[in-house]
Protein backbone atom coordinates (compact mmCIF):
# COMPACT_ATOMS: atom_id res chain seq x y z
CA UNK A 1 0.00 0.00 0.00
CA UNK A 2 1.18 3.53 -0.95
CA UNK A 3 1.19 6.11 1.41
CA UNK A 4 -0.95 9.32 0.23
CA UNK A 5 -0.16 12.99 1.31
CA UNK A 6 -3.61 14.67 0.92
CA UNK A 7 -3.57 18.88 1.68
CA UNK A 8 -5.35 21.37 0.75
CA UNK A 9 -4.80 24.38 -1.55
CA UNK A 10 -6.61 27.61 -2.23
CA UNK A 11 -8.28 27.95 -5.54
CA UNK A 12 -9.26 31.24 -7.17
CA UNK A 13 -13.01 32.34 -6.33
CA UNK A 14 -13.25 29.80 -3.48
CA UNK A 15 -12.36 29.45 -0.04
CA UNK A 16 -11.66 26.19 1.77
CA UNK A 17 -10.89 25.84 5.81
CA UNK A 18 -10.31 22.20 7.28
CA UNK A 19 -10.85 20.81 11.15
CA UNK A 20 -10.45 17.82 12.18
CA UNK A 21 -10.61 15.34 8.79
CA UNK A 22 -13.37 18.16 7.47
CA UNK A 23 -12.99 20.35 4.86
CA UNK A 24 -15.35 23.10 3.89
CA UNK A 25 -15.41 25.32 0.57
CA UNK A 26 -17.29 28.23 -0.63
CA UNK A 27 -17.49 29.58 -3.91
CA UNK A 28 -16.51 33.00 -3.58
CA UNK A 29 -17.29 34.67 -6.84
CA UNK A 30 -19.93 37.00 -7.53
CA UNK A 31 -22.82 36.61 -10.03
CA UNK A 32 -24.21 39.03 -11.62
CA UNK A 33 -27.67 37.85 -9.65
CA UNK A 34 -25.57 38.59 -6.43
CA UNK A 35 -24.12 42.00 -7.39
CA UNK A 36 -27.99 43.40 -8.19
CA UNK A 37 -28.94 41.85 -5.01
CA UNK A 38 -25.88 43.89 -2.90
CA UNK A 39 -26.86 47.29 -4.85
CA UNK A 40 -30.68 46.07 -3.96
CA UNK A 41 -29.88 45.65 0.12
CA UNK A 42 -27.66 48.95 -0.11
CA UNK A 43 -30.45 50.59 -1.74
CA UNK A 44 -32.73 49.43 0.76
CA UNK A 45 -30.56 50.51 4.09
CA UNK A 46 -29.97 54.22 2.24
CA UNK A 47 -33.89 54.86 2.02
CA UNK A 48 -34.27 53.34 5.27
CA UNK A 49 -31.68 56.17 6.79
CA UNK A 50 -33.21 58.79 5.07
CA UNK A 51 -36.84 57.72 6.37
CA UNK A 52 -34.93 57.81 10.06
CA UNK A 53 -33.12 61.21 9.34
CA UNK A 54 -36.71 63.05 8.28
CA UNK A 55 -38.71 61.83 11.31
CA UNK A 56 -41.30 59.35 9.61
CA UNK A 57 -42.69 57.15 11.57
CA UNK A 58 -42.93 53.57 11.16
CA UNK A 59 -45.88 52.83 9.53
CA UNK A 60 -46.16 55.55 7.39
CA UNK A 61 -46.19 55.04 3.59
CA UNK A 62 -43.39 57.24 1.32
CA UNK A 63 -42.87 57.96 -1.75
CA UNK A 64 -38.97 57.31 -3.09
CA UNK A 65 -37.16 59.25 -5.85
CA UNK A 66 -34.08 58.16 -7.62
CA UNK A 67 -32.27 60.51 -9.84
CA UNK A 68 -28.88 60.86 -11.04
CA UNK A 69 -28.06 57.21 -11.96
CA UNK A 70 -29.69 55.61 -15.00
CA UNK A 71 -27.52 52.61 -13.40
CA UNK A 72 -29.07 52.89 -10.67
CA UNK A 73 -32.69 54.11 -12.14
CA UNK A 74 -33.03 50.83 -13.81
CA UNK A 75 -32.09 48.74 -10.99
CA UNK A 76 -34.58 49.75 -8.89
CA UNK A 77 -36.89 50.02 -11.84
CA UNK A 78 -36.34 45.67 -12.15
CA UNK A 79 -36.37 45.53 -8.06
CA UNK A 80 -39.29 48.00 -6.92
CA UNK A 81 -41.26 45.39 -5.59
CA UNK A 82 -38.96 44.11 -3.05
CA UNK A 83 -37.33 47.95 -2.20
CA UNK A 84 -40.67 49.19 -2.10
CA UNK A 85 -41.97 46.20 0.11
CA UNK A 86 -39.12 47.02 2.34
CA UNK A 87 -39.39 50.10 2.17
CA UNK A 88 -43.21 50.89 3.29
CA UNK A 89 -43.29 52.76 -0.20
CA UNK A 90 -46.10 52.91 -2.15
CA UNK A 91 -44.48 54.55 -5.13
CA UNK A 92 -41.54 55.58 -7.19
CA UNK A 93 -40.18 58.83 -9.31
CA UNK A 94 -37.47 57.78 -11.36
CA UNK A 95 -35.59 60.45 -12.62
CA UNK A 96 -36.65 63.78 -10.20
CA UNK A 97 -36.40 64.52 -7.14
CA UNK A 98 -38.91 64.34 -4.01
CA UNK A 99 -39.12 65.75 -0.51
CA UNK A 100 -36.04 65.13 1.64
CA UNK A 101 -33.48 64.74 -0.85
CA UNK A 102 -29.54 63.29 -0.09
CA UNK A 103 -26.90 62.27 -2.40
CA UNK A 104 -25.15 58.53 -1.87
CA UNK A 105 -22.67 56.48 -3.22
CA UNK A 106 -23.78 53.09 -3.33
CA UNK A 107 -21.14 50.66 -4.44
CA UNK A 108 -19.75 53.36 -6.21
CA UNK A 109 -22.69 54.39 -8.06
CA UNK A 110 -23.48 58.08 -7.23
CA UNK A 111 -27.33 58.95 -7.14
CA UNK A 112 -29.65 61.38 -5.44
CA UNK A 113 -32.10 59.38 -3.32
CA UNK A 114 -35.44 61.17 -2.24
CA UNK A 115 -38.45 60.13 0.39
CA UNK A 116 -41.61 61.88 1.17
CA UNK A 117 -44.09 61.02 3.33
CA UNK A 118 -47.69 59.84 1.48
CA UNK A 119 -50.38 62.23 2.47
Amino acid sequence: MEDLLIDTAQTQGYYTVSDKGITVALDTNLTPELIEEGFVREIVSKIQTMRKEAGFEVMDRITVSVTGNDKVQDLVARNWDTIGGDVMASDVKLGESVGYVKDWSINGEAVTLGVEKKA
